[in-house]
């Protein structure tokens, strides 16, 4: 079946929102500003919404124990989710109860700014709704001749547009397909590729071969009328952050994607108020299309659409998405959000930024990720895994300084 004009689908979609669209035009503005100012109101609107109850037990997290208060201030740039809601206030006022002298100075803009910010000695951290790129992590070495320090913060949402949701396969909802796996998936959307990005590091054991595509719903193990007919794919634009995420935990890291993919991008309503999203416009064409499939948030679903159990290998376990699949990061596209630091060659890492990691890893921390209710709070052994790379840095600083 053909896709429909991305025109008519966003034309459908305010319709449906009730807009009163007459022509093309009517279909959204992709000018870049008049998107940002539809996406500041959009946000507005979010900014002290809670989405789910307190519900996490966090008693297996480690109360935060300071050595001795602090003074000094620490400069955080990068993304906008932490000042578009109450979450950078949270972490810093619980801070400063322990370290009343501390100081903030936040440029909470964008993702987009924040590991610049950091090799160009703007910002002590850098708060990021995704990992950094392959760009930003090779800027980063050239300047500073170091990597950075990640640190994992908190788990994405489950369905929160803006807040890392989790990324889920959605069919149309006539698709006999029961499962999934993350090998189909990378059957699905990938290519044959010779390896894929870790970081800025190319990971050859990544590649495989043209033999592993999968084109047709029959090669799914679907039959009679589904056997031959080819698989439409619909994804996000891939300048998008989006399909990074899903490379590097569907394609391990490799960025050569299925070549009939069909991209789909933000547009602002003819009110400027509004975002016409771009995963409501790949859902409508989903919607009349029941040979194709994407990926997106459980939010977008509709009554046309559907969802199914993913499992990371054959072996399962087969999972979906909810809220506590996603928060026990069991969920095979569970999504996190991450602080970056640095550590200058032969120097250890700054102490009062170390201090507020440590803060925001511990069980009080995390409680303000779930008073915040956005972003999920992390489980034990996901916090345990980042206070060990954080100490882990400390220490590799300071055996290569000595």
């Amino acid at each position: 079946m053909k896709l429909r004009p991305i025109v008519l689908a966003a034309a459908g979609l305010i319709a449906l929102a009730g807009a009163q669209a007459q022509d093309s035009k009517s279909a959204g503005s992709q000018d870049p500003l008049e998107m940002q100012r539809a996406r500041a109101a959009w946000l507005a609107a979010k900014a002290n919404k809670t989405y789910y109850a307190p519900q996490f037990d966090l008693g297996a997290l480690p109360h935060y124990q300071p050595a001795a208060p602090l003074k000094g201030t620490i400069r955080q740039w990068g993304s906008n989710y932490l000042a578009d809601s109450n979450l950078a206030k949270y972490l810093e006022e619980g801070f400063r109860k322990f370290h009343p002298e501390v100081k903030f100075e936040d440029q909470l803009k964008s993702t987009f700014i924040g590991m610049a910010s950091l090799y160009m000695d703007r910002a002590d951290v850098a708060a990021m709704g995704r990992k950094a790129t392959w760009e930003e992590t090779q800027a980063f070495q050239r300047v500073l001749e170091s990597q950075p320090v990640e640190i994992a913060m908190a788990t994405g949402s489950l369905d929160i547009p803006g807040w890392t949701w989790a990324l889920t396969p959605v069919l149309h909802k006539d698709n006999p397909l029961s499962k999934l796996t993350l090998e189909q998936l990378d059957g699905i959307f990938g290519a044959a590729r010779d390896g894929g990005w870790m970081g800025n590091t190319w990971d050859a054991s990544q590649a495989r071969g043209p033999e592993k595509n999968l084109r047709t719903w029959g090669q799914l193990g679907l039959t009679g009328e589904w056997a031959d007919k080819p698989i439409h794919v619909y994804a996000y634009n891939l300048n998008y952050h989006f399909p990074r995420d899903f490379a590097e935990k569907v394609m391990g890291g490799g960025y050569k994607w299925n070549e009939n993919l069909r991209e789909f991008s933000n547009a602002a309503a003819p009110d400027g108020k509004n975002l016409i999203s771009a995963g409501d416009l790949l859902i409508k064409a989903l919607s009349d299309d029941k040979y194709g499939i994407s990926y997106t948030s459980i939010k977008y679903l509709n009554d046309k659409t559907k969802t199914v159990p993913l499992a990371r290998t054959a072996q399962g376990p087969f999972l979906m998405p909810t809220l506590q699949t996603v928060q026990a990061r069991t969920y095979p596209l569970t999504r996190e959000v991450y602080f970056y630091t640095f550590q200058r060659p032969g120097q250890q890492m700054n102490p009062l930024v170390k201090e507020y990691l440590r803060f925001v890893l511990s069980r009080e921390g995390q409680e303000a990720v779930q008073r915040d209710a956005k972003y999920l709070p992390m489980t034990a052994e996901f916090a345990a895994e980042q206070r060990a790379k954080l100490d882990a840095g400390g220490k590799a600083a300071k055996a290569e300084g000595g």
